[in-house]
């Protein structure tokens, strides 16, 4: 029986996290501008438009934010968490708890997509600069509001563009300072820190 509810979470985890990181992708892309005509933003906007049409009828936009996607990935980060700790304990937990869970998690996955996104965009700057891939075009008006400040800092080093290290640097520093920091005083259990 152990074996069949660890299978379980891991399925649950999996598909949820890919469902989850859809939502909040949708609102990254929409919080940096990006274009919305990329087929990789289009299809994150046909995978998550069920589920966000009823939530933008009660949750308004804000600061030209649509914050129905953001409240769409804490709710179905705290479905997630949920549905985890009752297979693996029996229980669903706190709902106080589960919601400062959730939205600790939202936060860790919304600080990874830009850490990834900064990876791959160092990456396809050596393999394929200048490329006009749908994706690529994607990774960059991601990172690009992540890089500008940093880029605004650092002296001209003839080409060499080193803000993705000071990048990296800030956001893993705000991973575990912050995030690992809140998990542990929030006494998060040990198989929800798989979904953050």
């Amino acid at each position: 029986m152990i074996g069949l509810n660890t299978a379980a979470i891991y399925v649950l985890q999996t598909i949820g996290s890919m469902y989850l990181l859809i939502v909040l992708l949708r609102f990254v892309l929409q919080l940096v501008r990006a274009n919305f005509y990329n087929p990789l933003s289009q299809f994150a906007v046909r995978a998550t438009q069920p589920l966000l049409k009823p939530l933008r009828r009660i949750i308004p936009s804000l600061f030209g934010l649509d914050m129905s996607s953001l409240v769409l990935a804490i709710i179905v980060q705290l479905i997630l968490m949920a549905l985890t700790l009752l297979l693996a304990y029996g229980t669903t937990g706190d709902p106080v708890h589960l919601l400062i869970w959730s939205i600790i998690g939202v936060t860790a996955l919304f600080l990874k997509i830009f850490f990834f996104a900064l990876i791959i965009s160092v990456i396809l700057s050596w393999v394929a600069p200048g490329s006009h891939n749908p994706g690529a075009e994607l990774v960059n008006q991601i990172c690009e509001p992540a890089l500008a400040p940093f880029r605004r800092i650092l002296p001209n080093l003839g080409g060499l563009d080193i803000s993705p290290i000071l990048a990296f640097i800030v956001l893993k520093l705000l991973d575990m300072l912050v995030i690992n920091n809140l998990a542990a005083m929030s006494q998060m259990p040990d198989v929800l820190r798989l979904l953050i």
